[in-house]
């Protein structure tokens, strides 16, 4: 179906949902075996079965080749990652020259290899304040679990083992790992998963579109909150904060301007370790090489992943403040510290890792996704007319349209109307790929690399496809003003 088509829903069938129109004509058993063996990230598995799988076969740059030949414009990045965009054959000359002369060294006990000390140390020369000392991990989720193991292990060898509780917003989202997914705020990754534990909390995300007041009146809200929460469970026992410089997939929420730093003041008053959980937002995705600049803050701990090898390869990391590290140094003395992973500094993703920083500096990706975030705002900004749009907001190239059925009194869309799905499929057939969060959001997050050209392709399309909503009769009907 051409991308100017009107959408439609092709090959509907009771057994097997939507597909789309090619899927019926080129199974070539891949699907079949991806229903019967190969389990997807936070979906219905049910309804998976039921749909089948898009495969996915080559990129390059902006775009996506499917398995039915279909060219797609990628606005998410993979899943917020593939920052250098596809097909930087530096990137892959440098795993493969890493693969062939050192494919594995284990970073346990005292080796080490070259590309993993020099990842180490570049990041920590950019890294703001005292983030010195890096542990790397396999992505996201495993390095907030490294923070958490760190913290705990921290407040224990300095005498407070009774600071255990950790603190964040109620859409944050800090990875699905066992302990994670409890730091994450999102109710999916709580249900019949146990979490969160008794030792972590949640107070309310500062949401400007959703509160009522101004930017200085929502920062005193959160410190207040904040406050609050840690006067409740007791000034001893709390451990961490964890924040994110702009709330990722619980809506691409951006806080006011200094919302950061007072959150940091607050935490730095009260004792408390601040985590800086920037997988999604470091390495230009909010503009700055990592998201806490924006506000001049100097976190305790920070996480990254995504953006650190472009996705290219798995790779995390956590970086400690000197202070913090300094502290487990000195009160832990000759024990052995039981912290580790086997891919922990995997020389060929720390071959990456190394190759995909000198692109974003040297290579001016950095700078080109500055101005491609600058136009994005720009060119968002004519949606807000548009009779489902309440709330277009973004920074850098992260970028949300918060819909609603009545803009007046910001009414989410009833989930019955089904509207995420309709998002993406009618996205799909538009040959965009972007993020349609559950409570009606289109998330944006495209390369660093995309051009002005790309930033207004992908507008546009984003734009019909917000279109193809109104002629969906349930939609259209639930709309109020």
């Amino acid at each position: 179906m051409a991308p100017g088509s009107d959408c439609t829903y092709a090959c509907h069938t009771p057994e097997n949902g939507y597909l789309r129109r090619g899927q019926c004509m080129s199974d070539n058993g891949l699907i079949q075996k991806d229903r019967r063996h190969l389990i997807h990230s936070v979906l219905s598995w049910g309804e998976h079965e039921r749909r089948g799988a898009t495969i996915l076969t080559s990129g390059d740059g902006v775009w996506l080749t499917d398995g039915d030949g279909n060219r797609l414009l990628d606005a998410f990045s993979g899943l917020w990652c593939v920052n250098i965009g596809y097909g930087q054959q530096s990137v892959v000359a440098a795993a493969a020259e890493q693969m062939a002369r050192l494919p594995y060294a284990t970073n346990y006990f005292h080796f080490a290899s070259e590309s993993a000390v020099e990842l180490a140390a570049r990041l920590a020369e950019r890294a703001p304040g005292d983030l010195d000392h890096v542990f790397f991990t396999q992505g996201g989720s495993d390095a907030v679990d490294t923070a958490i193991r760190l913290i705990r292990y921290y407040f224990n060898v300095t005498g407070r083992p009774e600071k255990k509780h950790m603190i964040a917003v109620d859409r944050g989202y800090h990875g699905s790992s066992a302990a994670g997914s409890g730091i994450t705020g999102l109710a999916v990754f709580h249900t019949h998963f146990d979490a969160p534990v008794a030792t972590q909390h949640h107070i309310p995300t500062a949401w400007p579109y959703r509160f009522d007041g101004s930017d200085a009146d929502l920062i005193a809200a959160s410190v207040r909150h904040l406050r609050a929460k840690v006067a409740e469970i007791g000034p001893d026992r709390v451990a961490a904060f964890f924040a994110e410089p702009v709330v990722g997939s619980g809506g691409v929420i951006v806080p006011p301007d200094g919302w950061f730093r007072a959150m940091r003041d607050t935490c730095a008053e009260l004792d408390i370790v601040f985590v800086a959980d920037e997988v999604i937002t470091g390495f230009g995705r909010t503009g700055p090489m990592f998201g806490s600049a924006y506000d001049g803050v100097a976190p305790d701990v920070m996480t990254l992943a995504k953006g650190l090898t472009s996705g290219y390869v798995p790779m995390g990391a956590t970086l400690l403040s000197d202070r913090l590290y300094r502290a487990i140094v000195d009160a832990s003395g000759k024990a052995v510290i039981g912290h580790g992973q086997t891919y922990s500094g995997h020389p060929v993703s720390a071959a990456v890792g190394l190759e995909v920083l000198r692109l974003y500096e040297e290579g001016g990706i950095i700078a080109n996704g500055q101005a491609s975030g600058a136009h994005l705002a720009s060119a968002l900004t004519a949606l807000s007319d548009h009779p489902l749009v309440g709330d277009v907001r973004s920074r850098g190239l992260l970028a949300c349209i918060e819909l609603v059925t009545d803009k007046v009194a910001k009414t989410r869309p009833d989930p019955a109307l089904g509207l995420p799905d309709a998002l993406a499929r009618c996205g799909f057939e538009r040959r965009v790929l972007f993020r349609a969060f559950g409570d009606a959001m289109i998330g944006l997050a495209p390369p660093l690399i995309s051009t002005i050209d790309e930033i207004d392709e992908m507008v546009a399309r984003v734009k019909s496809t917000l279109d193809d909503m109104l002629a969906i009769p349930a939609i259209r009907e639930a709309l109020n003003g």
